[in-house]
């Protein structure tokens, strides 16, 4: 437990210190795998359930077994300099940072169509019909809801079930983000990856959700959660950007441009429209929940510690 705790806080501290990797993330490869396996086994007309979840097997037990191998074999040292160089690689706090800040820059000194191709790579809608305060919501309902799955649902695993927990949790959600899609494409070959990942997703989302009430407007937070959250298209997002949008008193979702066409969403939170500084305001709220998980995390290390070896 003692060392968990210690390689969640030197994990985070790399995070804030280096960021994410420019060149070489080993989720890239993994990505590129990925795709070329969706593209021989999802060909059109012949994409199926069972090629799905077959696919998303080949790709998670190689990985799964060289984790727990892992785990028995190699030196306790060289264990905990593996563990924090994978959990770095799994959180995402500074790198959302970084693409808040991408937007609100722009919209701070009024260049619409920057903050636009900013937020573009942060969500899935159609960002060049978005106004200033669509361009805000949609960097600030990203923040949220990414908050829970490259930081909160990362921890957890991590403390849960140690690097293999981490591991199959990031990459079930990065194959959620390739081939979750409910299109006729992917409909059928990404629903394993896409209920696995609610799945493995419910609880840290939850966790997130009342940590964001509880560093934020707490009775908001929570009311906004307990009315809204259920609403939402995705069991987890839903909990967790209701949450957070009433932690902040704001008004987030409602009617959203996708390329696609509109789609009428249900409103979340409660209180003003979000502006150029709720990107902003979002993250300081993520990493408040941060340091409140690290607080919880080291007290229980150290209770744990006490209770077991000192006395």
């Amino acid at each position: 437990m003692m060392l968990r705790a210690v390689v969640c806080l030197l994990a985070l501290g790399l995070d804030g210190l280096l960021g994410e990797p420019r060149r070489g993330h080993p989720l890239v490869g993994f990505g590129r795998l990925a795709d070329a396996l969706e593209g021989r086994w999802n060909s059109p007309g012949q994409g199926s359930r069972l090629r799905g979840v077959v696919a998303l097997l080949v790709l998670l037990i190689p990985v799964l077994i060289v984790a727990l191998l892992a785990m028995l074999y190699l030196p306790l040292a060289i264990l905990v300099a593996v563990d924090v160089l994978l959990l770095y690689l799994a959180l995402g706090l500074a790198s959302l940072g970084t693409h808040a800040r991408a937007v609100t820059e722009p919209l701070s000194r009024g260049d619409l169509p920057e903050a636009r191709l900013q937020v573009a790579r942060m969500v899935s809608r159609d960002t060049e019909q978005l106004d200033e305060n669509g361009v805000a919501a949609a960097a600030t309902e990203s923040v949220l809801e990414n908050g829970a799955d490259a930081v909160f649902a990362s921890l957890f695993w991590y403390l849960l079930a140690g690097l293999p927990g981490v591991l199959v949790h990031r990459l079930v959600n990065t194959l959620d983000a390739m081939w979750g899609y409910r299109n006729e494409r992917f409909a059928r070959f990404g629903w394993a990856a896409a209920h696995l990942d609610d799945l493995l997703g419910w609880i840290p989302a939850r966790l997130t959700a009342l940590s964001y009430a509880l560093v934020g407007q707490t009775g908001r937070g929570l009311r906004c959660w307990r009315r809204q959250g259920r609403l939402w298209s995705s069991p987890n997002a839903g909990p967790v950007m209701a949450a957070g949008a009433g932690a902040l008193a704001l008004t987030l979702g409602g009617p959203a441009p996708y390329h696609g066409g509109w789609q009428d969403r249900p409103v979340l939170g409660e209180g003003a429209t979000a502006d150029a500084h709720s990107p902003d305001r979002a993250m300081t709220l993520l990493r408040r929940s941060v340091f409140l998980w690290l607080a919880i995390i080291l007290s229980g290390a150290a209770a744990w510690y006490w209770s077991t070896v000192v006395a």
